[in-house]
C-alpha cells in the first residue's frame, strides 16, 4: 500500500500539470507573504487587511489562469501574433486586477492619500502590469525551455534511429557479400563435378546463415560467441581448403567475455583466406589473438601469406574491399574515436590486422 501511494505521488509530481500548479502556489504564495510583510507596520486592522490580501491573491490566481488559457491558444500562432496577443492580454488582465484591488482598497480604507485618484489608479495598474508581466515571462520561459528540450529529444531520437539504421545496413551487408563469395565457390565445385563436397558446403552454409540471422544485428556478443560463429564460417572454408587451412586461437585472460559487434571477425578472416591462404600452394595458417590491456580489448587477425605491397596497404587502410570497409565503418559508428584499426605486414611474412576497442562485459 505504501509503495503504491509513493508511486502515485511520484507520478503526480512528475506530470507537467502538477509542476505548473506547484509553481503557481509557490509564486502567488510568495506574493502574498511579501505583500503582507510589506504592509504590516502601517495598517491598523490586520485581520481586515489580511482578508483584502487574500482576495487580491485569489483574484490574481484566477486571472493568471485566464491568461494561461489565452497563452495556450496563442502558442500555435506566428511569433508576432503571439507577442502582440500576449501583451494585449497582460494589459487587459492587469487593468481588471488593478481595478479590483483599487476598488477594494478605496472601499476598505477610503482615499486617505493626497494623490489624485487617477495617479493612484495608474500606480495600481503599473504594479499589476509588473506582476503579471513577470508571470507571463516565467510562463513563456518555461514553455520555450520545454519546447527546446522536446526538440532536442526528438533530434537525439532521430540521430539514434539513423545510427541504428546505419549499423543494421552495415551488418546486413555482410550476408549478401559473404553469400556471393560462398555460392561462387559452390558453383565452382559443381562445375568440377565435386557434388558431395558442394553439398557439404551448402549444409555448412545454411548452419552459418541460420546462426547469423538468429542474432540481433544491434546486439553485441561475447568474443567467445563471436569465435563460435567464426568457426561455423571456417567449417565452410575447410570444405574447400581441407588441410591447407590451419587456424590458431589465443584468447587470453578476460578476452572471451569481452563484448564485440557480431560478425566482426568473419570479414577479416575471409580477407586473410582470399589474399593470404589461397595464394599459397601448400596452404597456410590464420592466427586470431585477443587480450585485455588497460581497459581495452586488443584483437589481432593475421596470416602467413605473401602480405601486401605498401600501395595495397594504403588502399586497405582507407577502406579496401567491401568486408574490410564494412568492418572499419561499423567500428567507427559504434565507438567513434575510441577505436583503432591498423593493417601491416609481419616480419616473417603475411598480413596482420590489429583492432583496439573499449573493453566491455555483459
Amino acid at each position: 500500500m505504501g509503495n503504491k501511494a509513493f508511486q502515485w505521488l511520484s507520478q503526480c509530481l512528475s506530470s507537467h500539470r502538477s509542476k505548473y500548479w506547484a509553481l503557481q502556489f509557490s509564486g502567488w504564495g510568495g506574493y502574498t507573504l511579501l505583500t503582507f510583510v510589506g504592509s504590516f507596520f502601517w495598517v491598523q486592522d490586520h485581520w481586515l487587511h489580511t482578508g483584502y490580501i487574500a482576495v487580491a491573491t485569489v483574484t490574481g490566481v484566477l486571472l493568471s489562469e485566464a491568461m494561461h488559457a489565452g497563452f495556450r491558444r496563442l502558442w500555435s500562432r506566428p511569433p508576432t501574433t503571439r507577442f502582440l496577443g500576449s501583451l494585449l492580454l497582460v494589459l487587459v488582465v492587469a487593468a481588471v486586477w488593478a481595478a479590483i484591488k483599487f476598488t477594494g482598497s478605496l472601499w476598505l480604507y477610503g482615499n486617505k492619500s493626497e494623490e489624485h485618484p487617477a495617479v493612484l489608479a495608474t500606480y495600481w495598474f503599473s504594479y499589476s502590469v509588473l506582476i503579471l508581466t513577470t508571470w507571463a515571462a516565467l510562463y513563456y520561459g518555461i514553455k520555450y525551455y520545454r519546447a527546446s528540450q522536446t526538440q532536442q529529444a526528438k533530434a537525439l531520437r532521430a540521430e539514434a534511429m539513423a545510427h541504428q539504421a546505419q549499423l543494421k545496413m552495415l551488418r546486413y551487408q555482410l550476408n549478401p557479400h559473404f553469400l556471393f563469395n560462398t555460392l561462387n565457390a559452390i558453383s565452382t565445385l559443381i562445375l568440377d563435378s565435386e557434388g558431395r563436397t558442394a553439398n557439404t558446403m551448402v549444409t555448412r552454409l545454411s548452419q552459418f546463415l541460420r546462426h547469423s540471422l538468429d542474432n540481433d544485428p544491434m546486439q553485441k556478443v561475447t568474443l567467445a560467441k563471436e569465435v563460435e560463429a567464426l568457426m561455423l564460417y571456417l567449417d565452410i572454408e575447410k570444405v574447400r581448403f581441407g588441410d591447407r587451412l590451419g587456424v590458431r586461437l589465443e584468447l587470453q585472460g578476460e578476452s572471451p567475455r569481452a563484448l564485440v559487434p557480431s560478425l566482426l571477425l568473419q570479414p577479416l578472416v575471409e580477407n586473410a583466406i582470399k589474399y593470404g591462404i589461397s595464394q599459397l600452394e601448400w596452404g597456410g595458417e590464420i592466427s586470431i589473438k585477443a587480450r585485455v590491456f588497460a581497459g581495452e580489448l586488443l584483437l589481432e587477425v593475421s596470416d602467413n601469406g605473401p602480405g601486401m605491397s605498401e600501395e595495397a596497404l594504403r588502399r586497405t587502410g582507407k577502406g579496401g574491399g567491401v568486408g574490410i570497409r564494412n568492418t572499419c565503418e561499423r567500428l567507427r559508428a559504434l565507438y567513434g574515436d575510441d577505436q583503432r584499426v591498423r593493417f601491416g605486414n609481419q616480419p616473417g611474412g603475411g598480413l596482420s590486422v590489429n583492432i583496439r576497442i573499449p573493453y566491455e562485459q555483459e
